[in-house]
């Protein structure tokens, strides 16, 4: 990790340096000063997630051969430049070549801090973007990704890891949108099945003539239209795993066959009498309650509890508010990497609305607003989202409450997006140390967490 400071700063006049830097340090930013342009070329790196300020003119390397330089090792640096009067053209034409902006002077101290800020937070985007889309193209994360660091969700990714590797059966419950295939996924990941197959069927999307043969498999000739022997779902999940969406829709007669199944762990294609012992797992998905089911009769008794060796509850999204920013800027940069289009984060306003809805499709809907809003742009009218058309159900919270959680959820954010830096969270939100310290305290905010 590149230990330099966050800002760099070149102007050949003593007293602009000494004066930019106390204005810097009062902002709560790290820089480093220097009178020649040379000497900063070897602080700078791919991973160096700072900014630089240069005059254009200076002694020996200028300010607009120095941004050449800066961009030929990396093009995104942001370069920020200070002009005098006559070197306005040449700036703006600097600008046009990749210059991120120029300052006039004599400027004020809040312009400078202003440019500063914006440009330290295109450049923490810039790197966030570069660091995932090297983890999608080589594929490095064990398992899809958990996002949230709401108590339900840390104690949802503790019970997997506990679990991952024993084998067990697991029933998952959550609403419709809450990722139990993701969690599902988790599990296979993170155990060793993760070489073998993962095989997710959707019990409610198979007809129920055909479903004990996309399970079981047959042999040729079974019934009519069976030209060829077929291996069903359980045989291609041998030694892996076999996920089963949807399981309270399964015909009652699959659910005898389902029940044998599991508890044999071996199979009888339909038309044959061998009996094919295989090894799986099985993670079966529901979002109604099973128990209240089979007590209904809508559900076998003996396979519900066959199949609860262990539960996870999935927490809807609108229980885990907090956590809201932290998946939209994940969804976000995902959305920007597969559609190689830039999108900005959204304004506090728009994250409050974000926060405040009810998300009656969860994660799943969450999702599509932020491919929605990569793709439209400033095309994007949250004013016509249809996240503003449902109003939030459940009991209003009081307008501290909403205050609170509002600067939790920013807060959160920030630790996350500079990996649980103290210096670059301040520098985000544009608080003191002990201002931030004082509020993570009050929220029980540990910055180890996010370092990950």
């Amino acid at each position: 990790m590149n230990s330099s400071p966050s800002i760099l700063f070149v102007d050949d006049e003593q007293h602009i340096r000494a004066a930019n830097r106390q204005t810097l340090e009062l902002a709560g930013l790290t820089s480093q000063t220097f009178e020649r342009a040379e000497p900063v070329l070897p602080l700078l790196t791919r991973d160096w997630p700072g900014v630089l300020i240069t005059d254009i003119r200076l002694p020996g390397m200028d300010g607009l051969e120095l941004l050449a330089q800066a961009h030929a090792i990396d093009p995104d640096i942001p370069v920020i430049l200070i002009t005098g009067h006559g070197d306005v053209s040449t700036a703006v034409k600097a600008m046009r070549g990749g210059a991120y902006d120029f300052i006039e002077k004599p400027y004020p101290a809040e312009r400078l801090i202003d440019t500063v800020q914006r440009a330290l937070d295109k450049r923490a985007l810039v790197m966030e973007n570069r660091n995932l889309r090297v983890e999608l193209m080589a594929n490095t994360a064990l398992g899809p990704r958990i996002i949230g660091r709401s108590p339900e969700m840390c104690q949802l990714r503790a019970t997997i890891a506990r679990i991952a590797d024993t084998g067990a059966d697991v029933l998952i419950f959550g609403e419709t949108g809450t990722g139990k295939e993701l969690v599902a996924r988790s599990l296979h990941e993170h155990s060793r099945r993760r070489d073998c197959n993962f095989v997710a069927v959707n019990c409610g999307a198979v007809p129920e003539t055909m479903i004990e043969s996309e399970l079981f498999g047959h042999e040729a000739g079974a019934f009519t239209g069976a030209k060829s022997k077929r291996i069903g779902k359980f045989e291609h999940a041998h030694r892996g795993t076999l996920f089963l969406d949807e399981i309270e829709s399964m015909p009652a007669s699959a659910q005898v066959q389902l029940l044998r199944v599991v508890q044999e762990r071996a199979i009888e294609r339909l038309g044959s009498n061998q009996v094919i012992p295989l090894d799986f797992r099985v993670v079966a998905a529901t979002k109604v309650d099973l128990r209240e089911a089979a007590n209904q009769g809508s559900f076998r008794e003996d396979l519900y509890y066959r199949l609860n060796v262990v539960t996870l509850h999935i927490p809807p999204l609108r229980n885990r508010r907090d956590d809201i920013p932290l998946l939209f800027h994940h969804f976000l940069l995902v959305a920007q990497d597969r559609f190689q289009r830039d999108a900005p984060f959204p304004a506090q306003s728009e994250v409050s609305r974000l926060i405040g809805y009810d998300w009656p499709g969860n994660v799943r809907e969450l999702r599509n607003i932020t491919e929605r809003y990569v793709l439209l742009g400033e095309q994007f009218d949250w004013s016509l989202a249809d996240l503003l058309a449902a109003p939030m159900a459940g009991a209003p919270r009081t307008l501290p409450e909403q205050i609170e959680s509002f600067e939790k959820s920013l807060i959160v954010q920030a630790l996350a997006f500079s990996k649980g830096s103290i210096k670059d969270t301040m520098t985000t939100l544009g608080i003191p140390r002990k201002t931030l310290y004082d509020k993570m305290q009050k929220y029980q905010l540990d910055k180890d967490d996010y370092k990950a």
